[in-house]
């Protein structure tokens, strides 16, 4: 198991090395030039001591945008490697501190949306499976295919309207109340958690269908195996029989599902952080790319990447922790 982890982390290191040599490759290949208008921003500052081309060539230098594709990538990566991705351009401050500043945001809101898709999904999942073709069945089926099928501003916006304009039970916009600076501690940390109520009921419905849909497919394979009528046949309670040795296969596939749901959570997290400004990681890169904040374009997409290879180091370990043959070959 510890050689066929190392083996999987330099994979890891492969993908990722030649991931974000394509991004880079792409950002450079770009036909405006967006460190252009930011010298030309840096030069026409009152306070500026320096001429536009003496700032196009400093920019120029610092991003290694001077010499060739592959050596200007050696010369990021090898700052990259260090923590080093820049200095924001749309935030001036390097982006590595923005970053620290509201990823916990994103991490809290896609950690609650995850535990609570589990504890949702699975259970309706092997539910639909057991009682299938039937009223329940249906039901979850019509559930599971809504949240599939809705794009995410118009949940969004349907929730927003409903329970922050009719209602007004939430509001419109923003992380944290009007009164935020003046609670004490404790009471700042529920103004957060009450904004993110319908944050995480969109994140929610929107990615609960696909586990469901996943778990009452694979349910049902395994449900029609030989195993599961001999089970049946010696006497076995249905709760064994479901719980024991139905289920126990099923998440087989379902690690291999839900290796790709924290990345794809980051990556969605994106829309609904910016339809209700929630200043994560995904509001603060999307307002970041639409400004052409290149380093810190650059820095989110290699986070993504790197995310992704972890959920995917992950997986493979889940695999030998639920299924006893992986840990023999």
């Amino acid at each position: 198991m510890k050689n066929f982890i190392i083996r999987r982390l330099f994979l890891a290191i492969f993908i990722a090395f030649f991931g974000a040599m394509i991004i880079y490759t792409t950002v450079r290949s770009l036909p405006a030039s967006y460190v252009d208008q930011i010298a030309r921003q840096r030069a026409s500052n009152p306070l500026s001591t320096k001429s536009y081309q003496e700032w196009l060539e400093e920019l120029n230098s610092v991003y290694h945008l001077d010499v060739g594709i592959i050596p200007g990538y050696f010369g990021w990566l090898s700052n990259a490697v260090r923590g080093d991705f820049g200095e924001s351009w749309h935030y001036g401050i390097p982006v590595t501190e923005k970053f620290n500043q509201v990823v916990w945001y994103s991490f809290i809101i896609n950690i609650i949306t995850f535990g609570v898709q589990l504890v949702i999904s699975i259970p309706l999942g092997i539910l639909a499976a057991r009682k299938q073709y039937s009223r329940t069945d249906y039901a979850i089926t019509v559930f599971a295919l809504a949240g599939i099928s809705l794009p995410t501003f118009f949940l969004a916006t349907i929730l927003k309207y409903v329970f922050s304009i009719r209602l007004g039970w939430f509001d419109l916009y923003g992380l944290t109340g009007r009164f935020h600076t003046s609670m004490t501690d404790f009471q700042q940390i529920l103004d957060i958690g009450y904004h993110m109520i319908l944050p995480v009921i969109t994140l929610m419905m929107l990615s609960i269908g696909g586990l469901m849909r996943y778990t009452r497919t694979n349910m049902l394979e395994v449900l029609n195996s030989d195993y599961i009528r001999t089970a049946r046949a010696k006497g076995l309670s249905e709760k064994v029989v479901i719980n024991k040795h139905a289920f126990r296969n099923t998440l087989i596939p379902l690690v291999s599902y839900m290796s790709y749901l924290i990345p794809s959570m980051f990556g969605g997290a994106q829309i609904t952080e910016t339809l209700y400004q929630i200043p994560g990681i995904g509001y603060i890169s999307y307002t970041a790319m639409i400004r052409g904040d290149i380093p810190f374009a650059m820095f989110y997409t290699t986070f993504l990447i790197v995310l992704t290879q972890v959920s995917l180091i992950i997986a493979d370990i889940m695999y030998a922790i639920v299924d006893p043959r992986v840990r023999v070959n």
